[in-house]
């Protein structure tokens, strides 16, 4: 084989033969798993069900960078908020409630 050069074999970027057979076969069987809602109803019925291995499906499948308007930029703001809960406390309804982003 020459240093350097490639001689022989697939294109770079096309997938092996086994890899897209085994994608085709896998997008298959969600399709029939959806019933009459197809892939988007069992991936819609994964989300719900599964949550988790789903969240790590929509991670691979979203843009890995965001961009932002130039003339108007992002702003990132990072918050820690401490509180100090009496474990001893059983009346549920005097603790505070998980705060939601962006709330005091």
């Amino acid at each position: 084989m020459a240093q350097g050069a490639k001689t022989g074999g697939r294109q770079r970027g096309t997938p092996n033969k086994t890899t897209a057979a085994l994608k085709d076969a896998i997008l298959k069987a969600a399709d029939k798993a959806g019933d009459e809602a197809g892939l988007v109803g069992y991936l819609t019925r994964q989300a719900t069900l599964n949550p988790g291995p789903f969240m790590g499906l929509l991670g691979k499948v979203l843009p890995m960078t965001l961009a932002g308007d130039p003339e108007n930029p992002m702003e990132m703001i990072h918050k820690i908020v401490r509180e100090v809960i009496d474990p001893q406390d059983t009346d549920r309804e005097s603790l505070p409630a998980a705060s939601e982003p962006g709330s005091v």
